[in-house]
């Protein structure tokens, strides 16, 4: 098994050795992180149906059924349910070419988004959007549990907050085999769990329907409306970043053979875009546990998932186990989604940061860095203006990933334009691609100007749809306007071996960088500058001086 290169800043490879020897602990951290590379074939030994359910169950967040109950208690269960399905179509289209992309090249989100139209310093930005994604939802996952804390143990909220941020620090430690494990064995709980109140209530009193799709809102008549629908489809789009943290799993699925095929592509569709399915169907439950919640006990308590399921469990079975099992659920949701929040924070605050200073410090660090943001929202508490957030936030999410998808759908297969295989490593990548940072600081900075009422009243609910056109629009126009020259610095990154076999995958053959001497496959090396040897993509972006990057092909 490959482990994380040692110090790969040092250029001369005695230093690099000396360096190395105190640094066994960041070693140990990032162990199984890949944080900056390529995912190499020797680690890779899951089958597709075990990468897929640990991916799936990375959104058993309780976020859901919140984001529902809010949508539908303001603008009724028929703008809700239109909603929640716009999102829904949005995000699983969007999603597929950057599901596919890191399933078979076996990258991350980041490194997919440097070729696909940021540059290698470009995808900075999004990176830090994508960060920003995974400690809001720590933070809101965080909020639920210590509700769920309060009501059934009695700690104070503060308490809560804290015990529920620091409670995941050891499951992140060593990535994606402590996760897969996590996620597949209390899968089935959590679905018993969450499902079975849901068919109670619908078979024993049919009236919850009833009640359920004539539920009007707060805000409306009842009637369907175009700005009710774009402004929950707005909210709900907010989750659009979260292909991100599926392609964190994905990217460790095995090559994709003629023998493995059809399950290799049914885990792809299943735990990349598939599953929005599953968070649409959540979304919708929580609207009909708001409106079943609001005609027992009253609308005040109808967006806490932890009093849905209360009074969900409640009717089905005696009143001294219902609070543990609300309780038990809760948490159970809340371990599931925020050892992903805090796994996939940390590798893209890791790769930011290595990629501006040309240092590693380990991705703990920024376990712990995300963490605090998480802790600090939640102190602040975010959950009382949740839609607020997240509906500001989608705008730039949206912005990100269609900028992305566009660039993979349009741009690669139907003008070729963008270089085919994704390509990440520097030397060979543009330190900035006005394809993408164009269409996406065009598409992001309207759309949240509209969100904002700058242009008025009216626009205001239409930002996240602002923001999908205007990148759809603009990424294939700025291809064509540049003519795809800022894509590759250069096309030769100096090995004869090709970087596919000839499946298509990644290629397996490996190559021991002459910096840190570790070994690598050949997807995940380049050339030396300065040296008759190769290096690895860690070494590369930790040069500081550059002597081993190759220089810009004429």
């Amino acid at each position: 098994m490959s482990t994380e290169p040692r110090l790969a800043e040092v250029t001369d490879p005695e230093p690099a050795q000396e360096a190395a020897r105190g640094t066994d602990q960041a070693v140990k951290e990032t162990l199984e992180d890949y944080t900056l590379r390529f995912a190499p074939r020797s680690y890779r030994r899951w089958t597709p149906m075990v990468v897929a359910t640990t991916a799936l169950g990375g959104i058993a967040y309780m976020a859901d059924f919140s984001i529902g109950a809010g949508i539908g208690l303001a603008h009724g269960t028929g703008n809700a349910l239109l909603a929640i399905a716009v999102a829904a179509v949005v995000i699983f289209v969007t999603g597929f070419p950057l599901a596919y992309y890191g399933a078979r090249y076996n990258i991350d989100l980041d490194l997919i988004t440097r070729g696909s139209g940021f540059g290698y310093f470009g995808s900075v930005i999004t990176s830090v959007i994508f960060a920003s994604f995974t400690f809001i939802f720590f933070a809101l996952e965080g909020s639920i549990m210590a509700q769920g804390l309060k009501l059934g143990l009695g700690l104070p909220l503060w308490l809560g907050y804290l015990v529920s941020t620091l409670m995941v620090i050891p499951l992140v430690i060593y990535g994606m085999s402590a996760l897969s494990k996590l996620q597949v064995w209390t899968t089935p709980v959590w679905l018993l769990l969450m499902v079975g109140p849901l068919v109670y209530l619908v078979a024993t009193d049919p009236g919850t329907v009833d009640r359920f799709l004539a539920y009007a809102g707060t805000d409306g008549d009842g009637g369907v409306n175009t700005a009710s629908v774009l402004l929950g489809a707005g909210v709900c789009l907010s989750l659009i970043a979260q292909i991100g943290e599926q392609i964190d799993y994905l990217r460790f699925m095995p090559p994709k053979t003629d023998a493995n095929k059809r399950s290799w592509w049914t885990a792809v569709v299943m735990a990349g875009p598939g599953w929005v399915v599953l968070g649409a169907l959540k979304q919708a439950i929580g609207v009909f546990l708001a409106v079943y919640i609001i005609a027992e006990v009253g609308a005040s308590a109808a967006p806490e998932p932890i009093q849905q399921f209360k009074h969900a469990f409640d009717a089905m079975m005696p009143s001294w186990i219902v609070l543990p099992l609300a309780v038990a659920l809760v948490v159970i949701s809340q371990i599931k989604i925020n050892v992903t929040n805090a796994y996939s924070g940390s590798l893209a605050w890791t790769n930011s940061f290595t990629r501006v200073t040309k240092r590693y410090p380990g991705r703990m660090v920024f376990v712990l860095v995300n963490l605090g943001f998480a802790l600090a929202l939640m102190e602040a508490d975010m959950f009382s203006f949740l839609n607020s957030i997240l509906g500001f936030y989608s705008n730039c999410a949206i912005a990100w990933v269609v900028t992305v998808a566009t660039d993979i759908g349009i741009n690669k297969y139907v003008l070729k334009l963008s270089p085919h295989a994704p390509e990440f490593r520097r030397g060979m990548l543009y330190a900035v691609n006005p394809v993408g940072v164009v269409s996406f600081v065009a598409a992001s900075g309207l759309s949240i100007a509209m969100y904002f009422h700058a242009l008025g009243d009216t626009l205001q609910p239409y930002s996240p749809v602002a923001a999908a056109v205007i990148a759809f629009v603009l990424t294939p126009l700025m291809a064509v306007v540049t003519k795809g020259r800022y894509y590759l610095r250069r096309t030769d990154d100096g090995i004869a071996e090709p970087l596919l076999d000839e499946d298509g995958n990644p290629s397996a053959v490996t190559y021991t960088c002459h910096v840190c001497r570790q070994q690598f496959e050949r997807p995940d090396v380049a050339a030396c500058r300065t040296h008759d040897a190769v290096v690895c993509s860690l070494c590369l972006s930790t040069d500081k001086v550059g002597d081993h990057v190759l220089p810009a092909a004429v």
